[in-house]
């Protein structure tokens, strides 16, 4: 099996029956865990019966812990997780695939993100940059977004890198520090491969992600704390050097609750990071 990629879920049918299209498509061996938490909603109707997916209905103790039983289970040389309300953008695998042959001695593939609305418009970018240790331990934002990320699975049987269970929402910026302190290599893939979508439901909305933050900031050294607008400012540098601030307008298709067996074709129309914007429809 050439890629394992892990969906945790709850009751989020909808949205989750769109993440799973999004894989079933990408033409690359593929299996897809989701790893259910006994949702209410519907979800059971249909997931333990879509041939598309290995579906494991069980009770967890938060996201990452549903992620980790997915890991402990994947079978595929290369490894992501992609939340309910995510999706992969067509031939996302097949480029991240060609990038670990070309590169070997990556451990890890960093793809660009696009961020978009219920309807599927375009809202921002994150394009991603290897994350540096300082800004992630003390800024607001990784320099990758989860659903962009894709890794080796000897991350797991080699190096044991599961995520720390005790977070709720910040597991994967504590997982990306043990990559930096274990100096994990990483590539950058210079493409866009990932769709997140603001639900308006997302748990990273949540307080508890503050919490986490705040907590996990406080364990930084006190010099950090001090440097830190220059850190972020290295940061934006860093982006600005890449051409992330000059995207040209693009097309890209995805699935919308309106269109969950089709995907839909849309442009857009200048689009810049962290700015919102107008997209148009074809």
């Amino acid at each position: 099996m050439q890629f394992s990629i892990i969906t945790p879920s709850f009751r989020s049918s909808d949205w989750l029956k769109l993440c799973v299209a999004s894989v079933a498509d990408q033409g690359v061996e593929v299996e897809h865990i989701v790893q259910d938490s006994c949702s209410d909603d519907g979800t059971q109707d249909w997931l333990p019966h879509d041939p598309r997916v290995k579906a494991f209905v069980e009770k967890d103790s938060g996201m990452y812990d549903a992620i980790n039983r997915g890991l402990r289970r994947a079978i595929g040389g290369i490894v992501a997780y992609l939340n309910a309300d995510e999706q992969y953008l067509p031939g996302a695998l097949a480029s991240v695939g060609d990038c670990f042959k070309q590169h070997p001695e990556a451990e890890v593939v960093l793809g660009d993100v696009m961020v978009v609305d219920r309807n599927g418009g375009c809202l921002r970018l994150r394009q991603a940059s290897v994350p540096s240790r300082y800004h992630t331990w003390v800024s607001d934002n990784l320099s990758v977004s989860s659903c962009g990320v894709f890794f080796r699975r000897s991350l797991i049987e080699k190096r044991g890198l599961f995520f720390d269970e005790r977070y709720k929402d910040l597991g994967d910026v504590v997982w990306m520090l043990k990559l930096i302190e274990q100096r994990v290599p990483m590539r950058l893939l210079g493409a866009f491969t990932s769709v997140f979508t603001e639900t308006g439901q997302n748990m990273g909305l949540g307080a508890n992600v503050q919490r986490e933050r705040a907590q996990l900031v406080a364990t930084a050294p006190s010099w950090a704390h001090c440097v830190r607008p220059l850190i972020v400012l290295h940061y934006r540098l860093r982006r600005l050097l890449a051409g992330h601030y000059f995207q040209k307008p693009f097309r890209y298709s995805l699935y919308t609750l309106a269109s969950p067996a089709v995907r839909v074709t849309m442009n857009a129309v200048q689009p810049l990071p962290a700015m919102r914007r107008k997209t148009q429809r074809n």
